[in-house]
């Protein structure tokens, strides 16, 4: 199906979206990146508004509708992930039997029309926008990160050098099972010899 890699990429974003929320503790639910400005997002209000703006574009836009409360009843980072992965996975399934006239057939996006595969395009993209919003939120908080895409400071530093992608948990199943128990995610090397950044200061 020629929009295969659309829903094989969603997949792989059900992951990435919960290996970041793994990566903070229960303590940080109500952390901003500064304490006294509310215009930036607390993690809790990330895990919201991903949930419910995930919900939203699909039901509306895409026609899948999985729940009728995209929120879990307790809010805390363990349900998030929970609730989130099981409502993911329903959306995945729904998109797995759809046929190439569904993605290119024109529909609402807010304003004006676009094919369903444009819509699923641009999900992903503002998912992975506020992803990268969490993972700054992450360094503000002083914490190692471990891979979303490729190597960060905490796995080795620049691709250039040879650094790993080392992911926290190689899968959802392993991820829910740990963050249940110790939490325990792969081992971080730190940067090592070489400087993490382009530009490192002098």
């Amino acid at each position: 199906m020629r929009y295969q890699f659309l829903v094989d990429t969603y997949e792989t974003e059900i992951l990435k979206v919960v290996s970041v929320w793994a990566m903070f503790e229960d303590r940080d639910l109500p952390k901003r990146p500064h304490d006294s400005d509310k215009r930036g997002r607390s993690f809790q209000e990330h895990m919201v508004h991903q949930s419910v703006s995930e919900d939203f574009w699909f039901r509306t836009m895409l026609g899948i509708h999985v729940t009728d409360n995209p929120l879990p009843p307790k809010e805390t980072r363990l349900d998030f992930i929970k609730c989130y992965v099981d409502n993911a996975r329903r959306r995945h399934r729904i998109m797995s039997s759809k046929s190439e006239g569904w993605w290119e057939a024109t529909v609402d996006f807010f304003e004006v029309k676009r094919s369903r595969a444009w819509i699923m395009t641009r999900r992903l993209t503002h998912t992975s926008h506020h992803r990268g919003q969490q993972m700054t939120l992450l360094r503000m908080l002083n914490r190692d990160l471990h891979s979303n895409y490729g190597p960060t400071a905490d796995t080795g530093g620049l691709m250039q050098n040879h650094a790993p992608v080392i992911y926290a948990y190689p899968d959802l199943r392993t991820l829910i099972q740990e963050e249940l128990a110790d939490g325990r995610k792969s081992r971080l090397p730190g940067p090592g010899a070489t400087p993490p950044t382009e530009r490192p200061d002098r």
